[in-house]
């Protein structure tokens, strides 16, 4: 499967239909998503039974990570539907929620069929909506309050109402408990990244209106949805984390909070265990820890667009570039020794007259696109027969 090539939703529906008790209850799903980060905002893992062409970015293990989530929260509550009725009633429930501007709207519920515009719009819901400027210099980061989508989608295949409104009750007290939770701690520079990247994440309020105070409490304590609350809990033990110290267990905070949610201490305990266990697992995978300098930041954002655009285009290019056996003889020579200064120039010319015949790779031709070269003839060899056709279905006859 390829989460950034169309078709990807159906490969998807393909692939789930074998797997379709890989979750016997919502615990069990909330325990994987926690496990693989979805439910931190932070996507280390995607299911098992999904594999992969190519190693996959953060915003598309947040793709995968996001229908797997609203997937088998429809499964769980309407056993008897297939993938078609899921399609049909989360691409309503989305209509409903009405979570971006009616012209961006338009675009999607224009054309297409119901899994392709619901790829359109899960890609809306993934990416912060940042410029592409910024998301060169900067990790792509993704959208960190997607649970929140889930949690929505479950209260309204129960039959609730005004589930707008319902999304932005999860959201404000999500983003109250972040900031009470970190103004319960000296705070650091990884605090000042989660609380950016919560914040950015946030849809359905607006984060310069809100107040944060302490009357989001009286709501938390007067909330019955246990997984609302296990969510809020989960979140605010995430944000008092601290690496390689034992203080953030004893926080009087989480335990407060824990009680207004309806917990016994054995159980707030083991939210914070498992946070522990977490990040002991997966801190060096989590891009908001990392502090590279820039030149690294931006050579390893681009290596990932481009690594991303060569997948996408595998077909394209390499018919374009067995047809041209020079180019093909240099390219091979470049993985083993270092071109002369004639030798580059060649592959640079040649290569971008294949780019301007490709629509997607127009990044290559932008002032400064040359710089991306290296990278590009770098991760050449991923232009093997495995990578085409990433979400082929295969009939079986």
């Amino acid at each position: 499967m390829n989460p950034s090539g169309s078709g990807w939703i159906d490969k998807f529906g393909y692939d789930v239909k074998d797997n379709l008790e890989v979750f016997t209850d919502f615990r069990d799903l909330y325990g994987g998503l926690k496990t693989s980060g979805f439910v931190y905002g932070l996507n280390i893992k995607i299911p098992r039974f999904i594999t992969p062409e190519h190693t996959l970015s953060e915003d598309e293990k947040a793709k995968i990570n996001l229908l797997t989530a609203l997937f088998f929260t429809f499964r769980l509550e309407k056993s008897n539907a297939n993938f078609d009725d899921f399609l049909q009633t989360i691409f309503q429930f989305y209509k409903e929620l009405n979570i971006s501007n009616i012209s961006f709207f338009n675009k999607i519920f224009a054309t297409g069929k119901t899994s392709n515009k619901l790829e359109r719009l899960i890609e809306s819901r993934v990416y912060l909506d940042d410029n592409v400027f910024s998301k060169t210099f900067n990790r792509i980061i993704t959208n960190s309050l997607l649970f929140i989508d889930v949690l929505t989608f479950k209260y309204y295949l129960l039959g609730g109402k005004n589930i707008r409104e319902h999304a932005q009750t999860l959201e404000y007290l999500t983003i109250n408990v972040t900031s009470h939770a970190l103004n319960s701690k000296e705070k650091n520079k990884t605090d000042e990244r989660l609380a950016h990247l919560f914040s950015s994440s946030m849809t359905f309020i607006d984060g310069e209106k809100q107040k944060f105070d302490g009357s989001y409490r009286d709501q938390l304590v007067n909330n019955t949805a246990i997984w609302e609350n296990q969510y809020f809990l989960d979140v605010a033990c995430l944000t008092v984390w601290e690496d390689k110290t034992l203080e953030y267990q004893e926080s009087e905070f989480i335990f407060g909070i824990g009680k207004d949610l309806g917990f016994k201490r054995k159980e707030i305990a083991r939210s914070l265990e498992e946070i522990t266990s977490f990040f002991e697992r997966n801190s060096s995978n989590i891009p908001f820890l990392k502090d590279p300098n820039m030149a690294i930041q931006f050579y390893d954002s681009m290596a990932k667009v481009v690594n991303k655009l060569i997948l996408r285009n595998s077909k394209r290019l390499l018919k374009e570039l067995t047809e041209s056996k020079e180019l093909m003889q240099l390219l091979t020579k470049s993985t083993v020794k270092d071109l002369s200064p004639e030798e580059k120039k060649k592959v640079q010319n040649q290569l971008i007259d294949i780019f301007k015949s490709i629509p997607s790779l127009a990044i290559f031709l932008l002032p400064g696109g040359a710089v991306l070269l290296p990278i590009f003839i770098k991760l050449i060899p991923k232009l093997l027969p495995s990578a085409f056709d990433d979400n082929r279905v295969e009939k079986k006859s």
